[in-house]
């Protein structure tokens, strides 16, 4: 068998349907992957969306210099996600811009003045004695047993009192589980929900301060609403405490170790999130029983921690609970089985690290650690971000129908391919941006558009450079097939080269941007890596195929590889060289 001419690939030229299959399998499974997950747009931006964007500038507290952090910025990104999606707001974003900047931007649909109360405010952290607990929801079923087996359990950190640290820590399930930034850490079910009276704290299941008829009245109303109460609505979750004093008795919703909805119905505040002083995550090397959270109070909230835990530990579960509520949110519901004094304490019950960590930022912190003050507060209308879209779109239509009749007038049949390949890139870009939108959270802002239209010209310019290359291999003599293998390696050093550089840039302005600007960056850089995979697995495979076609091969005038249109030179051939005549003489 004759081996393959120098210069020319064998394999590149015989098997390019293999690439062609293998980029037709991956566009169908992505698109099947889009239409199962039901996400099949790409996420919009605030500005093509519509909403509230609110720009947050942290500030430094008297007598803490050093409090702007990034452990502290992030806590408090946090806890303004939890804040704004108690509002029932979907797909806010929350994001930290520079050093000591966040960016909070809420979609259309949600009462702005609201969010802007909720999101930058120091809220209240409160330990409410738990009066009765249940799973919410439609399908909840009470279990029968009042045991708080899943609930951490909290006991004396006093460093000087082993035996009661072993006393303690035994009371720990090690089942249990806990987490923080609203899910709680419960499984105590109480089968009967009727609140019975206080835990011994002179906390009632009835409104502080009424009385004789009216305290049954309230009573009666307060229990409608608790049975009514399903914390599985991210509606009735917002409104479920709200506008409550700390001397109310209140209804609250958290979420179970099993990541199940729980409803409450709360005592008063016992002890207050400023009485905590300090507290940290720290790793029990010790009992060998894991993560736990230590707190250390004031000496004002020593002794208001001493006395509820102390009446709680007499009580039956869940009464001898107390829950640790923030905006409203149950992010942990420890037990207690004994009075707890001395000012040290901690809660413990199979923490993860990140759990444990992120209670004690809580706890720590009481609410958000620092201090913010709005920097400035845009409002971008539905009407605005739509004409937004709109106006982007048609300058994204207009690029692409001059690149295409550049295309068709200068390379005729060879723009076929190239409108191809162009329609194979925007159909992946379109579906991995569907995609990439609930994975990653990418949305599609203004900006983003921009990326795309200017992403239309790169891929357009690796065509024109694989093009011309074959057109320089035809000007010098050549037939189109072996044109087409000879031209590729030359293109497709210059494609990677330019792509490179390209994808680069894109990579350096999303490193050092923030916002906005990194949508265009991303989707730059996106669509960069796509043109490489597009000329890879497309645009060279089919134009190998299309070369072994007669209207291509033979140089039709509209094919646009024409050997006359294009100058070619006749094709070099060898010649034999005269032979010299011999004399007979000097034979």
């Amino acid at each position: 068998m004759a081996a393959p001419k120098k210069g020319r690939s064998a394999s590149a030229q015989s098997k390019p349907g293999r690439a062609l299959a293998l980029i037709l399998i991956a566009i169908v499974a992505l698109t099947g992957g889009m239409f199962l997950s039901g996400h099949t747009t790409p996420r919009l931006g605030i500005d093509l969306a519509g909403g509230t964007s609110i720009t947050l500038e942290a500030e430094n507290e008297p007598g803490q210099p050093n409090a702007i952090n990034k452990t502290n910025m992030d806590t408090a990104v946090s806890i303004m996600e939890r804040r704004v999606n108690g509002l029932g707001v979907s797909e806010a974003e929350v994001q930290t811009q520079g050093d000591r900047n966040i960016i909070v931007n809420i979609p259309k649909g949600t009462d702005s003045e609201q969010a802007r109360e909720q999101v930058g405010t120091t809220a209240k952290l409160y330990f409410r004695p738990v009066l009765t607990t249940e799973v919410s929801g439609p399908g909840a079923t009470p279990s029968p047993s009042a045991s708080p087996s899943g609930s951490p359990s909290a006991s004396p950190s006093d460093k000087g009192s082993d035996k009661e640290k072993a006393t303690s820590s035994s009371s720990a399930s090690p089942s249990s589980s806990a987490t923080s930034q609203g899910r709680a850490v419960t499984d105590a079910l109480k089968a009967d929900p009727t609140p019975s009276g206080s835990a011994s704290t002179g906390a009632s299941a009835s409104p502080s301060g009424s009385a004789g008829s009216g305290a049954d009245d309230a009573t009666a109303k307060l229990q409608a609403e608790y049975t009514a109460l399903d914390c599985t609505k991210a509606a009735q979750r917002a409104k479920a405490g709200d506008g409550a004093k700390p001397s109310d008795t209140i209804l609250a919703c958290g979420q179970n170790s099993q990541e199940q909805w729980q409803k409450y119905i709360l005592g008063p505040a016992a002890v207050d999130g400023t009485d905590v002083d300090e507290a940290q995550a720290v790793f029990d090397t010790q009992s060998a029983a894991g993560w736990k959270v230590t707190m250390k109070f004031t000496s004002g909230g020593a002794k208001k921690f001493a006395d509820i835990t102390g009446q709680l530990a007499k009580n039956q579960p869940p009464q001898n609970q107390f829950a640790i509520v923030l905006d409203g949110d149950v992010v942990s519901d420890p037990s207690v089985s004994q009075s707890i004094a001395g000012g040290n304490a901690e809660i413990s019950g199979s923490f993860t690290q990140e759990e444990a960590q992120g209670l004690s930022n809580m706890l720590k912190y009481g609410a958000l650690p620092l201090t913010f003050k709005e920097a400035s507060v845009t409002t971008v209308t539905a009407a605005l971000g739509g004409e937004q879209l709109h106006a982007g779109l048609i300058a994204g239509a207009i690029g692409l129908g001059l690149v295409v009749l550049y295309l068709v007038v200068y390379y005729r049949g060879l723009s076929l391919i190239a409108i191809a390949s162009l329609l194979v890139s925007a159909a992946l870009t379109y579906v991995l941006m569907s995609l990439l939108g609930p994975a990653i959270g990418f949305a599609l802002n203004l900006p983003a558009v921009c990326g795309a239209i200017v992403a239309i010209g790169i891929t357009a310019d690796s065509f024109i450079v694989y093009f011309e290359r074959v057109r320089d291999e035809i000007r010098e003599g050549r037939s189109l097939r072996p044109a087409v293998e000879r031209a590729w390696p030359r293109a497709r050093r210059t494609i990677l080269v330019s792509d490179f550089v390209s994808f680069l840039a894109a990579a350096v302005l999303f490193v050092v941007t923030v916002g906005k600007v990194q949508g265009f960056a991303f989707t730059l850089g996106l669509t960069t890596l796509l043109d490489v995979v597009v000329v890879f697995l497309f645009t060279k495979p089919l134009l190998t195929l299309l070369a072994r076609r007669k209207f291509f091969a033979n140089g039709h005038s509209w094919s646009g590889l024409d050997p006359k249109r294009l100058g070619a030179r006749p094709p070099l051939r060898r010649t034999r060289r005269p032979a010299v005549p011999v004399d007979p003489k000097e034979a």
